[in-house]
C-alpha cells in the first residue's frame, strides 16, 4: 500500500530525510519511532502528499504519489498531532463539513453511522470545544471513516488520551489493518502504540536506522536500539 524509495529532503542546507525507504502491505502497521525533530512528521507530510520530498519515489495504493498526488489522498486518512476541528461546531456539525468541502455524501445517515463507529453518537449535538482530547481523537478518525481511506498516518496519535483512549484508538487501528488497510503511526512514545504495530523502524539522523518486526523484539532490545541511536535515555514510556 506504501512504497517509499530513496527519499529525500532538503530545507535549505539542512537535510531533514536522506535516503529513506520502507514498505507497508495491506492489513499491516508500522510503528514510526524517534526523538522530537527527527523528521517523522516530514516523512509522513511526504507520504500524505502535502510536501514533496527533494528526489526519491513514493506509491500508495498503486497510484505514483509523486505524479499524481490528487489521486492518491483518495486512498489517504491522516491525523495529525493537531485534532484540526472547529471548536465551536457540534461533531455532527463538524463532519458535514468536512464532508461538503470534500465533495461526498453528507446524508445524516452516512455522518451518524460514522459517529457510531467510533463512539460519538451519544454526543453528536455537542460543541468539540466540550470534548476531551480522546473525543477530539476520536472525531478525527470519523473523518477517515467517512473518506473510505486505505491508508492512515497518525503523528503522535495517542498524546493526551487516557488509558480508555488509548485501548480504544489501538482497537480501532487492528481492525482497520483487519480490513486491509495500512497504517503508519509515528511517534515519541511507542510504548503507547506497540498493539497495533507489526513492524518497527526507528529513525535517527535522517535516515532509518532499523527496521524490523515487532515480534523479533523485546522490550529490553527495543529500548537498548532506541537508546543507541538516538541521544534518548532509552524510556520509551
Amino acid at each position: 500500500m506504501i512504497s517509499a524509495r530513496l527519499l529525500r529532503r532538503s530545507f535549505g542546507r539542512a537535510c531533514v530525510l536522506e535516503d529513506v525507504s520502507l514498505e507497508v502491505g495491506a492489513g499491516s502497521c508500522l510503528a514510526l519511532l524517534g526523538p522530537n525533530g527527527a523528521g517523522k512528521t516530514t516523512l509522513l507530510r511526504i507520504l500524505a502528499t502535502l510536501l514533496r520530498p527533494s528526489s526519491g519515489q513514493l506509491t500508495v495504493a498503486g497510484v505514483d504519489a509523486l505524479r499524481e498526488p490528487a489521486l492518491a489522498r483518495v486512498a489517504i486518512g491522516v491525523v495529525a498531532h493537531g485534532s484540526y476541528l472547529y471548536e465551536e461546531l457540534s461533531a455532527l456539525e463538524n463532519l458535514r463539513f468536512w464532508t461538503v468541502m470534500h465533495g461526498g455524501d453528507a446524508s445524516p445517515a452516512r455522518l451518524r453511522a460514522a459517529l457510531v463507529q467510533v463512539e460519538l453518537d451519544g454526543s453528536a449535538s455537542e460543541r468539540v470545544r466540550t470534548f476531551s482530547a480522546g473525543m477530539k481523537r476520536r472525531l478525527a478518525l470519523a473523518r477517515v471513516v467517512l473518506g473510505s481511506a486505505r491508508v492512515l498516518l497518525l503523528d503522535e496519535p495517542f498524546t493526551g488520551l487516557d488509558q480508555q483512549g488509548r485501548k480504544w484508538l489501538n482497537d480501532f487501528l487492528i481492525a482497520f489493518k483487519a480490513g486491509g488497510g495500512a497504517v503508519v503511526v509515528a511517534t515519541h512514545s511507542f510504548a503507547t502504540g506497540l498493539d497495533a504495530a507489526d513492524r518497527l523502524a526507528i529513525l535517527a539522523g535522517g535516515r532509518i536506522a532499523v527496521d524490523r518486526p515487532c515480534a523479533n523484539l523485546s522490550w529490553e532490545e527495543i529500548r537498548r536500539l532506541y537508546a543507541s541511536l538516538t541521544d534518548g535515555d532509552g524510556s520509551l514510556a
